[in-house]
């Protein structure tokens, strides 16, 4: 069965913004946690990943720099691994995934190749 991966991309972090209180957080992850348990249970989910940390090193035969999206309005925070019988499959498990309501959800089928 095809694996997918999503990816969840958000708006770059503003540095003078809030950070969510205790209260946003607690929802926050009781959704992860409940579209996790949903998904899991019956078998779609390989593994619910993990969100990224803002920063990062960009290795080129060039050299190394920090971050890759030093001037994007947009940065990578997460991904998962879905198997799922097809695109469409997997796209309505991403249409309920709490990371959606945040930014986008990009789908993408895994290669196969290892």
């Amino acid at each position: 069965m095809p694996k997918f991966l999503f990816i969840y991309r958000g708006p770059a972090e503003d540095p003078n913004a809030a950070p969510p209180g205790p209260e946003d957080m607690q929802k926050l992850l009781a959704a992860w946690g409940a579209w996790i348990d949903k998904f899991a249970k019956i078998g779609l989910i390989t593994d619910p990943g993990d969100g990224l940390q803002p920063t990062g090193r960009v290795v080129r035969t060039t050299g190394v720099t920090d971050g890759p999206f030093l001037e994007t309005k947009e940065v990578l925070g997460g991904y998962s691994i879905i198997t799922a019988d097809s695109y469409d499959a997997a796209v309505a498990v991403a249409k309920e995934c709490p990371a959606i309501l945040h930014g986008p959800v990009e789908v993408r089928e895994l290669a196969g190749l290892s």
